[in-house]
């Protein structure tokens, strides 16, 4: 009787019958495609540590009792609606400073909005077709609100109004110029990006099938910049809003006071849960600001985005 054979792989003829070793474990940094967790943990912990202190001052803003710092149930409106102060208390609707400084935060932050993209739109488009060395001085001159610190912007503007233009008063008009000063940089570079990636080809187009210029700009070039102008506008009002130092400088009679600096006077001394109550409300109309605008972006761009800007276009 013969011995079983046996027989064995081409490549395990001088090895042995071993397994091949099991390849590394490749890392994220290796392979693209693997969930990088070490980074995703950062970005939490980053979420979590800007947004808590956010959270506990609204929370503490439905304090019952007149620590800010310590929290004192039940959960309530006093400090919001003035239910349960006697007259008219320290909340954020019914003391008449608070109320004040409410109507001047948004006066300024609708008439600045009002003027600052208007001019911006048009400084943009004009920047678009202006060519040599005043547009480009002009460019770095707008841009240099992004780079100098805002202290130094509203000492500028107080010195122009107290020694040049000095038929402004301090207050409500000097605030507006120099708010619709700076603010005026944000929509000429929203609109100026935007600019670039429609190109010329439609207003050409345009004017090529009979339009005028200026019917070119307000029938084709406009619609398809409102998208950027809508940004524009919730960027502005976003960033007037909160805005303190260029108004504090050139702040005049009471009257001119916006939240901010109410906020700002009352935390120096010994604040009630009402400061939290006035920033929250400068927090949720600003969010609610920056949403509307968000969707107004999505419905003005829908029609670019589905059809490309030329069939857009050719729907105006």
């Amino acid at each position: 009787m013969s011995a079983p054979t046996t027989t064995r792989a081409p490549g395990l003829a001088r090895t042995g019958a071993r397994t091949p070793p099991a390849p590394p474990k490749r890392s994220w940094l290796h392979d693209p495609w693997r969930k990088p967790r070490v980074l995703e943990s950062i970005t939490w912990v980053y979420i979590a540590w800007s947004l808590l202190p956010v959270l506990l001052a609204i929370f503490m803003s439905f304090s019952s009792g007149r620590s800010n710092s310590t929290f004192q149930g039940p959960l309530t409106l006093q400090y919001w609606t003035g239910t349960g102060f006697e007259g008219d208390g320290a909340s954020l609707f019914r003391d008449p400073d608070l109320r004040s400084a409410i109507r001047q935060t948004f006066t300024l932050s609708f008439v600045t909005m009002a003027i600052a993209v208007p001019l911006g739109v048009a400084f943009a488009i004009g920047l678009d077709r202006w060519r040599g060395r005043p547009a480009s001085g002009s460019n770095v001159l707008m841009l240099m609100s992004f780079v100098v610190p805002e202290i130094i912007l509203g000492v500028t503007a107080l010195y122009v109004v107290l020694y040049l233009f000095t038929f402004i008063p301090l207050g409500t008009p000097a605030q507006v110029m120099a708010l619709v000063t700076f603010q005026m940089s944000y929509p000429v570079i929203i609109v100026r990006a935007r600019l670039l990636s429609i190109g010329k080809e439609y207003e050409e187009a345009a004017m090529d099938l009979g339009a005028p210029p200026k019917q070119s700009i307000t029938r084709v070039l406009l619609p398809l910049l409102m998208p950027a102008i809508l940004a524009s506008f919730a960027i502005v009002f976003a960033d007037t809003i909160d805005d303190f130092v260029t108004v504090a400088y050139l702040s005049g009679a009471a009257e001119s006071q916006t939240l901010s600096m109410k906020i700002y006077t009352q935390t120096r001394g010994a604040p009630t849960p009402a400061v939290n109550a006035a920033a929250t409300f400068m927090l949720i109309s600003t969010t609610l600001v920056i949403t509307l605008g968000y969707l107004a972006y999505r419905r003005f761009s829908r029609g670019q985005s589905d059809t490309g800007v030329g069939g857009f276009a050719s729907q105006v």
